[in-house]
């Protein structure tokens, strides 16, 4: 890894951490995982499949349409590998399209359609609880090396604990409930990826570029954003950065 990555790692890590305070934006913390996680990892798209149990997931966080929908298939389909490492908790690596065709066949099509020739699922989890896990999607065909799966791992964790804080060892009911808001804002942040879309003509990714964009410049949580748009008391200008 050379000093440019691990200075990003560092990083990301300290953003992680500073999240371990009261009122944190649960998504915005996972998208940031997964926006770095493709810089640090070699992978074309990352994504972040989050639930209340194995059986309860959703895609919570996505860098791009493609690993969105890759994700959502998953679930539809009930197979794949970042849906086994949520049921399994263990790192999931697929290194090739021949490899994913043989354990996931629908999965495979839907990943070579959208250009990933490899997949790498690394579980959020604490001790005996997994919550999820952060899916790399690779242009490439090709193992997770060792230092990377290591690191890779380490963030997720953090994450993990991050997500949970201290009411893993509180009432369950708690966790549950904090999950619960998690993905329900996601919900209501693919409806204004919607909204945008539309109203400016813009394809799902560049809308969602748009959205983070104005919650970035106001610091406010992604999810109060979302919510304004789709309510329409506010309206975004079409002024953002490519990424």
């Amino acid at each position: 890894m050379t000093d440019t990555r691990e200075t990003e790692l560092v990083r990301t890590f300290v953003t992680l951490a500073d999240s371990l305070v009261a009122g944190y934006d649960t998504i915005g913390l996972l998208q940031t995982l997964v926006d770095h996680s493709t810089n640090l990892f070699d992978a074309v798209a990352a994504g972040i499949l989050l639930g209340t149990d194995d059986t309860h997931l959703e895609v919570v966080a996505s860098t791009s349409e493609e690993s969105r929908l890759v994700g959502l298939m998953q679930l539809h389909a009930s197979e794949g590998p970042c849906v086994e490492a949520v049921t399994t908790g263990r790192v999931v690596s697929v290194e090739s399209r021949r490899e994913m065709l043989s354990r996931w066949p629908v999965f495979a099509y839907a990943a070579g359609d959208s250009g990933f020739l490899s997949v790498h699922a690394i579980p959020l989890r604490l001790r005996n609880t997994t919550i999820g896990s952060l899916n790399l999607f690779r242009d490439h065909e090709g193992a997770l090396n060792e230092t990377d799966a290591i690191a890779a791992q380490a963030l997720a964790d953090v994450a993990t604990i991050t997500v949970l804080h201290e009411r893993i060892v509180q009432d369950s009911a708690l966790v549950q409930e904090q999950l619960q808001r998690a993905l329900d804002s996601r919900v209501v942040i693919e409806q204004a990826k919607g909204v945008v879309s539309h109203t400016h003509h813009l394809d799902m990714d560049a809308a969602y570029r748009l959205i983070r964009h104005h919650a970035r410049s106001t610091q406010t949580p992604l999810p109060e954003i979302a919510s304004a748009i789709v309510d329409g008391s506010l309206a975004l200008e079409k002024s953002a950065p490519s990424r």
